[in-house]
């Protein structure tokens, strides 16, 4: 397997700061390509149905090099899982490369063996409400990578003895995950947060349903989910309609649309009426105060504003919490962000303690500060400050072809692949007063979950001293 994304390291790369940042006017409808039907452009993206099964294709041509990133997104994640299948979409990505009916190492075209003699990269992440696949490959190879990722959606040879290797796999990303002060404050976090909704459940699953869950349970995970009516494909690159399309149409159109109706997630999570609280008491070194707060999901019209004010709190040098706290020598460095999501989600802030400093402390402060703006509310400058570093990432962020279909990517699990556009025109029109309001409606402590590792020094004369309590 690929070297794969870490928990926490995901959660960065899919913060919503990595966006495009200008909007191209929409253009005229393209030339019909045989077996599709054309829905929209917006900016340089176009999207169409494959008529045959509806399969969601995203074209975003771009000549720069000769190069394309091919992504496969599935919408099923962890919010799709239930106990005794939880990580089922974690473990299938694994399985998603052990081989196809027609590309394998028995055959030896299996995805390594066709794909490193041409220099493609290629991996996959599973997230909240999505997994994807993608390759980055010369553009010369497009028509062998639409038929690997093609034969992989409903000809997955899925044996036993691929899933207990890579089971022990799985449990390892487990273990390291819990070795992480926040990837562990993230986990706890979310599990006292949602009591209701799966996104209660981490990605990685429980180990338990790791260890135990059966082959037979994930073909089923497999057939209920993994069909072309639950997919997206993005090609970004060295690609024209009349070039890619064809090809989708000869590798996808002989694939059915699922034979029932694709399970909807109906669970609300019901109303927080009290603040909620978490402790994990693990080895380490120095404690972490993270503060969650419920906020509305991506698509909804308060989401932009949510995240200047997440920004104005924790983000850089300027932000109010790293004046009050790390300036102060109380922390390492504060950081925080909302996590994107499909579902109403949580913004998280993050105070790794200097040493010496307690909880308590640390927590109180960063309350207070958040009290402050909710009353005095925040200035234009912070505000503007904010919104042209936020602005001057997502630039940053979006090089590349594979940058800009990961971005996509982000917003097509959110439910709105149009916001790679829109959200970052809504992001300049954010105002002060909307700060204060959405700090007001959302930063409230009975809608909180605290979470404090306690870091268990080791026992024995050269252990560390207990740090005394900060005045």
């Amino acid at each position: 397997m690929k070297h794969r994304l870490t928990y926490l390291l995901s959660v960065l790369l899919l913060l919503p700061g990595l966006r495009a940042a200008d909007v191209t006017p929409p253009t005229a409808a393209p030339a019909p390509v045989p077996g599709f039907t054309f829905v929209k452009t917006v900016g340089a993206v176009s999207e169409y149905t494959l008529d045959a099964n509806g399969l969601q294709v995203l074209l975003l041509p771009d000549h720069s090099a000769p190069v394309v990133t091919y992504m496969v997104t599935y919408h099923v994640g962890s919010r799709n899982e239930v106990t005794g299948t939880t990580g089922a979409t974690h473990l299938l990505e694994h399985l998603m490369f052990k081989g196809s009916v027609n590309f394998n190492r028995t055959k030896g075209n299996g995805f390594d063996q066709a794909l490193d003699p041409i220099g493609a990269t290629n991996n996959a992440t599973t997230w909240l409400d999505r997994t994807n696949y993608y390759e980055t490959f010369g553009s010369e190879h497009l028509d062998m990578i639409t038929a690997m990722e093609a034969d992989r959606m409903r000809n997955l040879l899925l044996h036993e003895e691929d899933r207990r290797p890579e089971m022990t796999v799985v449990r390892n990303e487990f273990e390291r995950g819990e070795n992480s002060p926040f990837s562990a404050l993230i986990k706890e976090i979310f599990s006292a947060a949602y009591v209701a909704h799966p996104y209660h459940h981490p990605t990685i699953g429980w180990r338990s349903d790791i260890e135990k869950v059966s082959i037979e349970k994930l073909r089923a995970f497999y057939d209920t989910f993994y069909w072309p009516n639950n997919a997206t494909v993005t090609i970004v690159g060295d690609i024209t309609p009349a070039t890619a399309l064809p090809l989708v149409a000869k590798y996808y159109g002989g694939i059915s649309r699922s034979p029932h109706p694709i399970p909807q997630l109906y669970t609300e999570e019901p109303d927080q009426s009290g603040p909620r609280r978490v402790t994990v008491r693990r080895a380490g070194q120095l404690g972490v105060v993270a503060l969650a707060f419920k906020i509305p999901a991506l698509t909804h019209p308060d989401a932009p504003a949510v995240v200047i004010l997440s920004a104005i709190l924790t983000d850089g040098k300027n932000s109010r919490l790293y004046k009050t706290i790390t300036d102060q020598s109380l922390s390492t460095g504060v950081s925080g962000f909302p996590f994107p999501t499909h579902d109403p989600s949580l913004d998280f802030t993050f105070i790794p303690l200097a040493p010496g400093v307690t909880h308590e402390a640390a927590e109180k402060i960063a309350l207070e500060q958040i009290e402050k703006l909710k009353t005095d509310g925040v200035t234009d400058a912070e505000v503007q400050a904010a919104i042209a570093k936020y602005l001057a990432d997502a630039a940053y962020q979006r090089d590349g072809t594979y940058a800009i279909a990961s971005n996509i990517n982000t917003d097509i699990a959110v439910g709105d692949w149009t916001l790679y556009y829109t959200f970052d025109e809504a992001i300049k029109k954010v105002t002060a007063a909307e700060v204060q309001r959405v700090a007001q409606k959302y930063f409230n402590v009975n809608q909180s979950t605290t979470g404090w590792f306690v870091p268990l020094l080791p026992a024995g004369p050269h252990a560390a001293p207990h740090a005394p309590a900060a005045k």
